[in-house]
């Protein structure tokens, strides 16, 4: 029997292994995904290989890719930006590391601004300062390097009256370089573009490739640690790993990769008269035979909607009917600008700035290379610019920007992308309301090998009043920045739902009537079960990208695991952690051969 058994490899699921590794436990860290062995080899720059979803190495499916990717039910016009494999999505995510915004928790003696009061997260921000940290000093988080499009973007802040924030912490409207998982460009890093000049240990650090959207393999010849961007397979898993050669008490983790869950088991033996974790069922992808592994705790770390789908296929207690209810997805948007000069809008940390607006929402300045970029242009929830609205009111479709709001096509997308160094855009991130309507359930048209497939149902158009006025507020100010810099032409695109900030739909909270977990992240009605990925969330984090609120919670849950089922006392804030790129990391990967 095992101590722990983590479901998942991305965002959430090496945090809790790595601690609990650290720890002296015996974990299994289970992937339905590839294991991304050989990072040189996996990751390449072109955005049609690497990023396609259902073909791409960051797709969301199987390491084999003569099969499909996984299929998920989706009836409304939304787009899903995950992927599978160790790393999970944090393969493809930018690296951004901000806090969340203090008003998102219970306690917050507020600074006027609006946020989701009813969902509120069970603890105080204070509480979860010492685990943000952890996480910031272990990834580590260090502020984006700068470069011409930074500039331009607090030129443009500045200009519209934005202080600049010299702190962590969002409590005023502000302008700050983006806290971010993506170590400094050091030696010819970030000088050239001369690919034999960008090898380790002549390069280190973010070489500004510009393509953190599709993985990172730079610099090449670099130790697993020591990639640029810091996703959970360049950080926390090479640590889990290698825990018994770096730390005093630790054990290595057995990581095991084309293992799809099938369902979680249970038994009756808890004192508390409930059902109790003890082990799962999971499928070889790659040979389709089945499992059974037992452990006397059991962290689900699937992601925001296999979480609910694996708790449902195992047809675990629901009471209340939250378990998958509540998704929240932040109602971004897209606005761009074109300039007179070029701008390298592409170079860099795919989004080095950003703007903060405390329940409204954030604003990050995104570089994206070329074919991620048209995609960004032709994405619309209003139909083709100039041409129709799709039934969008005047109100949302005109504003600061050049005419209405559109798929840029034709003529005018050839323009736009003829001036592609000329362009820099921002990614609009709402703040939202938890919204019951919006929910993770099972098809009850479509199966796979592991059961009834997700079924996401999204009311796109009945967002509540709070988030369409903040997202309208959000492109006005993107527009008036990009103005203000000096663009010659603002476009918007009104996207439509892009669920790439997913949270929420196994969420914590106060009350027992709208939350799965209570305030250590543990089931309510499964005893020695807990979520540790961003389905856990209680909100939107006040419109902060999510990944380093759920890898500080995922810290805290380890530590909570430990204290409950194994008797440690706590350890986070009475010591300092260890980084992932310290040289005692560095030699245990190296003698162990983690590529």
């Amino acid at each position: 029997m095992r101590d722990v058994i983590v479901i998942g490899a991305g965002g959430g699921g090496p945090v809790v292994a790595k601690e609990l590794a650290e720890q002296g436990l015996d974990v299994l860290l289970l992937e339905g995904g590839r294991r991304n062995e050989n990072t040189d080899q996996n990751y390449t720059h072109y955005e049609g290989l690497d990023g396609n979803r259902i073909t791409g190495i960051t797709r969301n499916g199987p390491s084999d890719p003569n099969q499909q990717a996984w299929f998920r039910e989706v009836g409304q016009n939304a787009f899903i930006w995950d992927a599978a494999g160790v790393g999970g999505t944090t393969q493809a995510y930018f690296g951004n590391c901000p806090r969340s915004q203090p008003g998102a928790f219970v306690g917050f003696a507020g600074d006027g601004y609006q946020y989701d009061d009813a969902h509120l997260f069970p603890f105080t921000y204070e509480e979860l300062l010492p685990y943000y940290r952890w996480v910031e000093k272990t990834l580590p988080v260090q502020t984006a390097a700068m470069g011409t499009k930074e500039a331009l973007f607090y030129q443009g802040c500045q200009a519209i009256g934005l202080p600049l924030n010299a702190t962590k912490d969002i409590v005023v409207d502000s302008f700050r370089p983006n806290e971010n998982a993506i170590l400094q460009p050091q030696g010819n890093a970030g000088k050239t573009t001369n690919s034999e000049l960008l090898r380790f240990p002549q390069a280190q650090g973010c070489t500004f490739c510009g393509y953190c959207s599709i993985g990172c393999n730079l610099p090449k010849g670099a130790p697993r640690n020591l990639k640029a961007k810091r996703s959970t397979h360049n950080s926390y898993v090479p640590m889990a790993l290698t825990a018994d050669l770096w730390s005093d008490a630790g054990k290595a983790i057995t990581l095991m990769p084309d293992a799809k869950v099938i369902s979680i088991v249970t038994d009756s033996s808890s004192m508390f008269g409930q059902p109790k974790a003890s082990g799962v069922r999971w499928r070889n992808t790659l040979t389709g035979e089945q499992f059974e592994e037992r452990a006397k705790v059991v962290v689900l770390a699937a992601g925001s909607i296999e979480s609910p789908r694996i708790w449902l296929n195992s047809n675990l207690p629901n009471p209340n009917g939250w378990v998958g209810k509540g998704l929240t997805d932040h109602a971004m948007d897209w606005v761009t600008g074109v300039f007179d000069e070029p701008v390298e809008g592409f170079k860099g940390a795919a989004a080095g700035a950003r703007a903060d607006f405390p329940g409204r929402g954030c604003l990050d300045q995104v570089a994206l290379g070329p074919a991620f970029y048209a995609f960004s242009l032709a994405f619309s929830d209003s139909g083709i610019r100039g041409q129709y609205t799709n039934g969008r009111s005047r109100r949302s479709i005109y504003g600061k920007w050049d005419g209405p709001s559109g798929r840029v096509l034709g003529r005018e997308l050839k323009q736009v992308m003829g001036q592609f160094q000329h362009a820099t855009s921002i990614l609009v991130i709402t703040d939202d309301d938890v919204e019951e309507q919006n929910r993770i359930e099972l098809s009850d048209l479509v199966a796979d090998q592991q059961g009834p497939v997700a079924r996401i149902k999204l009311a796109k158009r009945k967002r509540s009043k709070r988030t369409l006025a903040n997202r309208e507020f959000l492109a006005n100010k993107s527009a008036e920045i990009l103005r203000a810099a000096g663009a010659k032409k603002v476009l918007r695109l009104d996207w439509p739902g892009m669920l790439l900030h997913m949270q929420s739909s196994m969420r914590m909270g106060l009350s027992e009537a709208d939350s799965v977990l209570d305030e250590n992240a543990q089931s309510r009605w499964v005893e020695g079960l807990y979520v540790a990925d961003n389905s856990a969330l209680a909100n939107g984090c006040g419109g902060s990208n999510p990944t380093l609120t759920t890898q500080a919670l995922a810290t805290r849950t380890a530590e909570k695991i430990m204290q409950t089922h194994f008797g440690a006392k706590p350890w986070v804030g009475t010591r300092e952690p260890l980084s992932s790129v310290d040289e005692s990391v560095t030699e245990a990967v190296l003698s162990r051969g983690i590529f």
